[in-house]
Formats: structure tokens, sequence, C-alpha cells
């Protein structure tokens, strides 16, 4: 009888640089660690990879908060692909690049530089992780000091692997409803969660691993660090 070999697909990931708060080390890390299969700067994120003597695959976005220097000096290069687009439209230039990471087929989205001291971009940048869960792609929102994900079934999540000391679930479009949480400091068992609570801030995982189970609803899963 003949051995038939498993296949094994690679997943197709695609890193985001968007041109909120970045540290370059922190990012810079993240591309040796994992093997983006394309690589996207969005407007001003961009600067990263200028300074950093570092190429994307795409560049896009208006370009209208970027150095135009680094736009210039990017446009000279003919072997990276520039898209600009207007500066009044519909979408976040983040938002854009998210749509053709998803367009190119990833299976997983990292997006940094999502985060700062612009809050409003942050919340808005945190409403398209929804993009991915509608697609059934997975999205990480990443900095220094956080991972961020959008999920709508169980989760678990084991201690040695996970990003930070602290968990903290926030429902996102309403109440999680059957919540029940176990491995963890503050366990909940089939508890409703909703939006206008501070519930779900700032537990943590005491057992090797940590299980996040509800019936109904979203939930963000915020792993951080101070």
């Amino acid at each position: 009888m003949k051995t038939v070999k498993k296949v094994v697909l690679k997943e197709r990931k695609i890193l985001i640089v968007s041109g909120g708060s970045i540290a370059d080390d922190f990012v810079s890390n993240l591309m040796k660690k994992n093997s983006y299969e394309v690589v996207i700067a969005c407007d001003s994120g961009m600067e990263f990879f200028y300074r950093n003597r570092l190429h994307p695959d795409l560049i896009l976005g208006d370009f209208d908060s970027a150095d135009q220097h680094v736009v210039n000096a990017f446009r000279e290069q003919t072997d990276i692909r520039m898209e600009q687009f207007p500066a009044q439209k519909d979408w976040t230039d983040t938002e854009l690049a998210v749509r053709r990471a998803l367009e190119l087929g990833a299976d997983q989205i990292d997006l940094v530089g999502a985060t700062g001291s612009r809050l409003d971009h942050v919340m808005g940048n945190l409403q398209l992780l929804a993009l991915g869960l509608e697609k059934g792609v997975h999205i990480f929102l990443l900095d220094a000091h956080n991972r961020i994900r959008l999920i709508d079934r169980p989760l678990t999540i084991k201690k040695k692997e996970q990003y930070g000391k602290f968990i903290s679930l926030i429902p996102h479009g309403g109440a999680v409803c059957g919540l029940t949480l176990t491995g963890m400091k503050y366990p909940l068992d089939d508890a409703t969660l909703t939006p206008d609570v501070s519930l779900g801030i700032s537990n943590e995982i005491v057992d090797e691993e940590a299980a996040i189970s509800f019936t109904r609803g979203r939930l963000f899963v915020f792993e951080t660090r101070d």
C-alpha cells in the first residue's frame, strides 16, 4: 500500500504598516519572525520602510500625511507598486489596505501602526477587524503592548503563548450572551456582557490555558502588557 503524504497548505500572511504610532524595533522584529507573503505600506507607514531601508511590496493611500520626499523616493523605485487614491474618499487609507489584503487572499492580516494619538482612527481601525471576521480571515491589530482580535466563536489561549499579562474582553455591536470564562483569575459562567459595563477589563490567565466561550455576540479580545 502506498503511503499518501499529507499536504500542508501554507498560510498566506500579510502585514500592513499604517501611519499611526510605530516602534521601529517592534515592527522590524515582527517582520523577521514571520514569513509574510505580502507587506503593504499604508500612506505615512511608508516612512518606517524608508528610514529602515526596507522595501514593501505595495504602497497605497492618498499620501496626504506622508513626507513628500519619501513618496518621491519610493516612486523612483520601479520594483515597488504604488497606488494613490483621492484624499476625499469614503474609506480611510487603513481600510483600503485591509480590503486590498483581503482581495489578495490573506488568511491572516497583522496590522501595525493602527494605534496612536488619534483615538478616532484607533476606534475606526478596531472596527476594521469585523471585515476579517466576515471573510473568515484572522486580523490582529498589534503594537508593542497590545494584540487585539475580534471573535464570534470560542477561543482558547495558552498561558505560555499569551501576548501580555492581561486579558480584556469588550463586546462589539451589542451584548455578548452566555459568556463563560475558565482558567482565569476572574471566571464567569453564562454571563451577559454589555457595552455599558467594564466587567471584562483586566483579567488574567491563572491556569495553563484559558477558555472563552459564548452563545451569541462578538467579542474584542485584548491581550495587553504595561
